[in-house]
């Protein structure tokens, strides 16, 4: 039986990855390298093109559990992303090159998925399909979705952080240190006085950032550029992406902010500003960012910028299995269904491919529970407020709640401890 898979970003991947192994004949549709998007460099599978990480890889945060449930999936994106880890504290981060090679090798030898190379710009119906274009969907095929879901304008904007040579980095200024201490010390801290981020912060909220047209601007909180960010006043960057906490200096003494620097790359030739997404012109980022401390010769490997972003309205297109309520042989996955994260992506796409097995072999689909994080991630997005609908990450809010009160820590952990037995035990019925 033939299923048609549309983009071969982290959701496609792993949906093609589940199908074929089940048998199905796919025609995994992939645009590129004959129409690139405004933020691919490569054609390459699950090409990461903003951050590097995968986020937490602990048990006391919901993306690591999710990690975990995705591992009990058999997940090709976390079993690659482990083979080709670089250091990153408690976080799970890859060198990109040799993370989306080796996913993209691993899809080419099932002889079944048919890789073609052209843009979708019709949806038929009648065939069944996971659309995965990723929210950078092209308008053609936005168009159509539209159309046939009697949908809105839906779209927000996404940024990304720039990455620059660790050869420029000045490592008579900077600490290597971990959060916390936590795993092995993984990420260059530049530190400030307060003296420093004051002046660093009157030029990032009075830099030039560059002009957006055609569009009213709808940036997802969960990925703001630095510069919108820091105009809601200085403790949104010192309690947030520059916050100094558990990161002590070498001589004990405690910065006023900090400025982390991750390994991007296997040679630990090119580190990425955490948390600094940004669309200032690219002179901007050269001039403001050089006001960090250790980066005053920063050379920038590739500028921050932002590009467009859509997504559907989950809540009134899409049931908790990631199947369609319009159009039964229809599914959607990944960030255009609606939830917010590289790993939440890839997690869908394994949703949505055992639903759509489920539904051509006459079973029921399944709907796991609320107490998992996958599960907690279908069904906040199906059943939130459709409007005002915006992507979320995977996290404990949208997860139902435990039986009783526990302490924080403990919680964290019965969270992990039930989520783990029951994935597994739904595992057992599939």
């Amino acid at each position: 039986m033939k299923v048609r898979i549309i983009g071969a970003g982290l959701a496609g991947v792993e949906a093609a990855y589940y199908l074929a192994k089940k048998g199905y004949d796919i025609d995994l549709y992939e645009m590129r390298p004959k129409k690139m998007t405004p933020a691919h460099q490569t054609d390459k599978f699950a090409e990461l093109v903003c951050s590097n990480s995968l986020r937490s890889d602990s048990l006391e945060n919901a993306c690591g559990i999710l990690k975990k449930e995705m591992e009990l999936l058999n997940s090709l994106v976390i079993d690659v992303a482990r083979k080709h880890s670089v250091s990153a504290g408690g976080a799970l981060a890859v060198d990109r090159e040799g993370y989306s090679t080796e996913v993209t090798r691993r899809i080419k030898e099932f002889s079944n998925i048919h890789i073609k190379n052209e843009e979708v710009t019709n949806l038929d119906s009648a065939i069944p399909t996971i659309i995965a274009s990723g929210p950078l969907t092209t308008d053609a095929l936005c168009e159509e979705i539209k159309k046939l879901f009697d949908a809105d304008d839906f779209y927000f904007f996404d940024a990304q952080a720039p990455i620059i040579a660790a050869s420029s980095i000045d490592f008579t200024k900077v600490y290597l240190k971990s959060r916390y201490d936590k795993g092995i010390p993984s990420y260059y801290n530049c530190p400030m006085t307060k003296d420093e981020f004051d002046r660093f912060y009157q030029a990032l909220i009075t830099a030039e950032e560059v002009e957006v047209k055609d569009f009213e601007v709808k940036v997802f909180e969960g990925c703001m550029p630095i510069e919108i960010m820091a105009k809601r006043g200085p403790q949104t960057l010192t309690f947030g992406p520059m916050k100094p906490v558990g990161l002590m200096k070498p001589d004990g003494t405690k910065p006023y902010a900090v400025v982390q620097l991750r390994q991007d790359d296997a040679a630990k030739e090119m580190y990425n500003l955490v948390g600094f997404q940004t669309h200032l012109k690219f002179g901007e980022q050269k001039r403001v960012f050089q006001m960090i401390p250790g980066l005053e010769n920063a050379v920038f490997v590739k500028y921050g910028r932002m590009h467009k972003n859509t997504y559907i309205n989950a809540p009134k297109i899409l049931k908790p299995s990631f199947q369609t309520k319009k159009y039964p042989n229809l599914f959607f996955a990944g960030q255009i269904s609606g939830v917010e994260g590289y790993v939440e992506s890839a997690a869908s796409g394994i949703y949505a491919a055992i639903n759509m097995d489920r539904y051509l072999t006459g079973r029921e689909q399944i709907i796991f529970p609320a107490s998992t994080v996958i599960g907690s991630m279908s069904h906040y997005i199906c059943n939130a407020n459709p409007e005002g609908f915006q992507p979320m990450n995977a996290n404990f809010g949208i997860m139902a709640p435990l039986d009783f009160p526990h302490k924080k820590k403990e919680r964290k952990g019965l969270y992990a401890k039930r989520a783990l037995e029951i994935m597994q035990k739904e595992i057992e019925q599939l």
